[in-house]
């Protein structure tokens, strides 16, 4: 919501060739309190008044010499590029209220002018006005904060994959089926697979493992259990043991369904048979 200081401290511009009808405009203004009031008889320098001041509210006479106030909403438009132009216009002929609106007036009033009504009309406009420009800078703030939480977000990203990377050889993840979805480090060289043909793959598609050792690890898969260096074995075509250790936990989505696993895995083979002897 807006506080009436807000409002009486809005920009506004009168622009009128006859001095009588400035002077009017302007007491009638400063009577109800408002502070920040220009004014001037020469429409050839609106818009440069309005491209230094960013009027919240312009009063624009239509009938004036040199150039006519549907000519500076024309010129206007090439400043408020965002399509809103502040204006509200003044005029004596009836038939030019539909023109005016359609030009890009957003209200207008009539001469011989009724006090109560400008002051109405003008305090709406301006109320209108300065809600749109708070939403305009809530959006700009609201998109440069998603900016910055998503910069965030990716040097956490990576801060975590360094960490991953130093941590062991390589990051998984499944989806809700099994089937590899991201797959990093060089775990293709160490189990000599072909990269096309892991991703998309269930572990249980790939040959050479522990059938007990597998059993116990796909139960923990299927009961969605977190699981820390589960070491299993795969006997390689040359006869030898390789022995792998992963770690895993289950994601879930925002609405608590199960999306699948991600987890880290090395090769601890040299480990294992060191142990063994």
């Amino acid at each position: 919501m807006l506080q009436a200081s807000e409002i009486l401290n809005a920009r506004i511009l009168i622009v009128d060739d006859q001095k009588a009808n400035v002077m009017l405009l302007e007491q009638m203004l400063i009577s109800r309190g408002y502070a920040n009031i220009t004014s001037t008889m020469d429409p050839l320098t609106v818009c440069d008044k309005h491209a230094e001041h960013r009027y919240d509210l312009i009063l624009l006479d239509l009938q004036m010499p040199e150039m006519d106030g549907f000519e500076v909403m024309e010129s206007l438009k090439k400043i408020d590029t965002d399509s809103y132009l502040p204006v509200l216009v003044i005029t004596a002929q009836p038939g030019h209220k539909l023109k005016a609106l359609q030009a890009g007036a957003k209200d207008f009033v009539s001469k011989p002018f009724d006090l109560v009504e400008v002051q109405t009309r003008i305090h709406n406009m301006l109320e209108v006005r300065l809600l749109y420009r708070k939403l305009e800078n809530y959006n700009k703030v609201l998109e440069q904060t998603v900016m910055e939480r998503t910069a965030e977000l990716r040097a956490s990203e990576a801060r975590f994959k360094s960490f991953t990377e130093l941590s062991s050889d390589w990051y998984w993840e499944q989806d809700p089926q099994g089937n590899f979805t991201s797959i990093s480090g060089p775990v293709f060289e160490m189990l000599g697979i072909d990269a096309d043909d892991m991703l998309g793959e269930s572990p249980k598609a790939l040959a050479g493992w522990n059938a007990a050792e597998r059993a116990q690890l796909n139960s923990n898969i299927a009961s969605r259990r977190p699981f820390l260096d589960f070491v299993y074995s795969r006997t390689n075509v040359d006869g030898s043991i390789q022995y792998l250790q992963v770690s895993g936990e289950p994601m879930f989505d925002t609405g608590g369904r199960f999306t699948g696993y991600r987890g880290i895995g090395m090769d601890v083979t040299h480990r294992m048979r060191t142990a063994s002897k």
